[in-house]
């Protein structure tokens, strides 16, 4: 059967329209991303441009190991996908220091999260903004309303949002196993601190709610909580109807100042909905804890198959930190119980994340696996946002009001002009060089490294609107290598081509016998350069794990670049006799081989 005959003509034709459809992409990132459409000028780093520096103070001095723990999980809910560049340190014995880069594309979202707490509880709605609760039949009929107490408004009529809801994950869910359990950071997180917390609050912190039986250290609170939900003590209810909540989430008193209620898990709660959710208004009575944060073990946000909308999944598991009897329910017990229980209901189930109430959704199915969906009015940022936060755990430590300013870059402009130009001096020599050595080829070689460089470009502003990635001057640096990294595809391929010829083949066999042998070769390089980058991006942190994405996004370009744009170019240009005649401007003479010349016999001997 005849070998397959190579196409370098098709290849090429698809490959640029591969690199067309890309520059497409970008420009409708852009317009989805700021509706203005694309600047075509790449994110920059906080050393070259400047950005956003968040301080966060402890309300009380933290050991090390807590404040170490707490830079640890901020690091890793704001560098999660590693590419934003955004750096966390500790500054003192009681500060953490987040410096997020201004033109990051999702700049706003990382500094919420940096500011977030990220203490997670779950608890039943006794009374809520939109009444019909027992709290409104408790002021129809007088019981605890003290004279002139303001009424608590309901949610506002416009812009109605999707109603939240639990729902069950599709397909069969898998058992959380115990090494998934222990590996979880929200349990690190959280069981060190949030005991010690809140055990100190005393009932009258909790602003006249009323004490209950139900407990969150409790197993079987999650039956006691249910009973209490459905008829408040009559002092849960007054202290209720004494606050209203202003449009920032803010729950203010009788006066009209700003109330700060404890978040004490084992006593009701009276709190706003967080502004820009689906629960925003309020105030909201709420009963004690039922399943706490440290027992969620995996959250995440996605689209579900066949559905349009975001949803957030959350898996549950138990508490280590309790000691549950044996036959006792855990967390996943206590959720099946109270779905089983609110399903077809109208009963809402809080998700109360730093205090406030950021959903409250109902039960649309029992949830008996621990396995759920949040489905609601999430946007891809906010799904995304929550989602990061609830997987990485609550702090371990409180931190007092975070002070924002803006800082300049670290690097002044002369230093980066520098650099820039130290990359463009280098990659000039290198081009000169192959055009001096490789002739013809060396064309060849000048075009590649440009076609490399626009493919690289589109991908840092590809990435810099849809994944926040910012290019500062060690992300450069992996640029620059990289061009290193091309040029010596190039000689390898163009030695072994050079090496058949020497033998005697002609171009067009020499090309693709050369092909051959050299690109297992290119493969075996690159592939270690891209374990190479793995490695940094994995273990490494801040502007070291960018550098590491740099490099190994530059050396899969590479690859692309040798297989589907030069090898195919080199093809192409065989099939042409001005080419492939061994003429001296193509480098591919005997002379330039390095072989001897055919001598000619003359009358009086040989010349």
């Amino acid at each position: 059967m005849a070998a397959r005959r190579p196409r370098p003509g098709r290849t090429l034709v698809i490959f640029f329209l591969g690199i067309a459809v890309l520059y497409g992409l970008v420009a409708l990132a852009g317009i989805s991303g700021n509706g203005k459409g694309s600047t075509w000028k790449p994110a920059l780093g906080l050393d070259l441009e400047g950005g956003t520096q968040i301080t966060l103070r402890a309300t009380k001095t933290p050991t090390k190991a807590n404040l170490d723990e707490a830079q640890r999980i901020i690091d890793q809910r704001i560098n999660s996908s590693g590419v934003s560049e955004a750096t966390v340190t500790t500054q003192g014995n009681s500060d953490i220091v987040v410096s997020i880069p201004k033109s990051t594309s999702n700049a706003d979202q990382l500094e919420a999260t940096a500011k977030r707490q990220a203490v997670l509880r779950f608890r039943l709605v006794a009374c809520g903004p939109n009444g019909g609760d027992p709290c409104s039949s408790a002021v129809s009929q007088g019981a605890g309303q003290s004279a002139g107490a303001p009424v608590a408004p309901t949610a506002p009529a416009g812009n109605p949002r999707p109603a939240p809801a639990f729902g069950k994950v599709a397909g069969k869910p898998k058992k959380p196993s115990a090494t998934t359990t222990a590996k979880s950071s929200a349990p690190k997180a959280t069981t060190s601190a949030q005991p010690k917390a809140t055990s100190s609050a005393s009932a009258p912190a909790t602003a006249g709610a009323g004490t209950t039986s139900g407990s969150s250290s409790d197993p079987n609170s999650a039956q006691a909580a249910m009973a209490w939900a459905a008829s408040p003590d009559a002092a849960s209810i007054a202290a209720f109807q004494k606050y209203t909540c202003n449009n920032d989430g803010v729950l203010l008193g009788s006066d009209g100042k700003p109330a700060n209620l404890p978040d004490v898990p084992s006593k009701p709660l009276i709190t706003c909905g967080a502004p820009g959710t689906d629960s925003a208004g309020g105030p909201y009575l709420l009963s004690p804890s039922v399943v706490e944060g440290r027992e969620l073990t995996d959250a995440s946000a996605g689209i579900p198959t066949g559905q349009l909308g975001w949803v957030v999944n959350l898996t549950m598991g138990n508490d280590t930190s309790k000691a549950y009897p044996p036959g006792s329910p855990g967390a996943q017990d206590d959720f099946a119980t109270i779905s089983g229980k609110l399903h077809g209901t109208n009963k809402q189930f809080a998700i109360v994340l730093d205090g406030k109430v950021i959903s409250a959704p109902t039960f649309n199915a029992v949830i008996n696996d621990g396995k759920s969906q949040i489905s609601g009015s999430f946007s891809e940022t906010s799904a995304t946002s929550l989602a990061t936060s609830l997987k990485y755990g609550a702090l371990p430590i409180a931190f007092g009001q975070p002070t924002v300013v803006t800082v300049g870059p670290s690097l002044a402009g002369n230093q980066l002009h520098a650099g820039m130009l130290a990359g463009a001096i280098g990659l000039a020599l290198v081009m000169l060089y192959c055009l001096l050595y490789y002739r013809g080829l060396g064309g060849v070689v000048v075009a590649s490294l440009f076609v490399a460089a626009s493919i690289t470009y589109a991908m840092v502003l590809l990435l810099g609107q849809t994944a926040g990635f910012t290019l500062t001057l060690p992300g450069i640096a992996g640029l620059i290598i990289a061009v290193g990294i091309t040029a010596d595809s190039f000689v390898i391929f163009f030695e072994r081509m050079r090496d058949e010829m020497r033998e005697g083949k002609s171009m067009r066999v020499a090309v693709e016998s050369g092909w051959h042998r050299a690109r297992i070769t290119r493969l075996a390089a690159n592939t270690v350069s891209v374990l190479s980058a793995l490695v940094l991006y994995i273990f490494a942190s801040g502007e070291v794990k960018g550098f590491g994405f740099a490099l190994g996004l530059s050396t899969i370009v590479d690859l692309a670049v040798l297989f589907w744009f030069t090898k195919p170019m080199v093809s192409y240009l065989a099939q042409f006799k001005a080419f492939n005649s061994g003429r001296k401007w193509s480098g591919l003479s005997k002379e330039t081989l390095g072989m001897d010349s055919p001598r000619t016999r003359t009358a009086g001997g040989e010349a």
